[in-house]
């Protein structure tokens, strides 16, 4: 067995039986140890987490079971084929499947907004809107005399300028 989590073999292994549905979690030591299964120090096994952890779990499920059978208006794709190939077949899935997406996609990238690199083009044309603005509001603030404001927005003209 391999973890859910990270793919390494699965050293711990919970089941829960609810109402006649078996639930399994299959983890890692270092995963039980980041879902605070196990602690650091010692081998004991933490049963409140445990039981967290594994009520938590079943709440996911439930949730996906409820979405399986949605589908995208656009496209027609039904969150069960999403789980099963695992592409989203067109950009609508995005907010359709938005409740099934975040969970997944914040165990995965531990954000739910990108917080990675940006192409340098995309980033240039960024910082330009952004002293576009800055200056667009500095004529403002200068119309309207409001002059404190505007030195504020003069510097921070500046020093956007100097660090694109």
């Amino acid at each position: 067995m391999k973890c859910q989590f990270c793919q390494q073999k699965a050293t711990i292994h919970l089941t829960d039986i609810v109402n006649k549905k078996k639930h399994e979690v299959h983890l890692c030591d270092e995963c039980a140890r980041e879902h605070e299964l196990i602690p650091d120090d010692k081998q004991e096994v933490n049963v409140p987490a445990m039981l967290h952890f594994l009520v938590a779990q079943s709440r996911d499920e439930k949730r996906k079971q409820s979405i399986d059978g949605e589908a995208c208006p656009a496209c027609g794709q039904k969150y069960a084929q999403f789980r099963a190939q695992g592409r989203l077949g067109c950009p609508a899935e995005y907010e359709v499947f938005r409740s099934a997406l975040e969970p997944l996609l914040e165990r995965i990238h531990r954000h739910l907004r990108h917080v990675g690199k940006v192409p340098r083009r995309y980033r240039q044309g960024l910082q330009e809107r952004e002293r576009a603005e800055l200056r667009t509001l500095l004529d403002a603030a200068v119309r309207e005399e409001r002059y404190e404001e505007a030195v504020a927005l003069r510097d921070r003209i500046r020093a956007a300028e100097t660090a694109g």
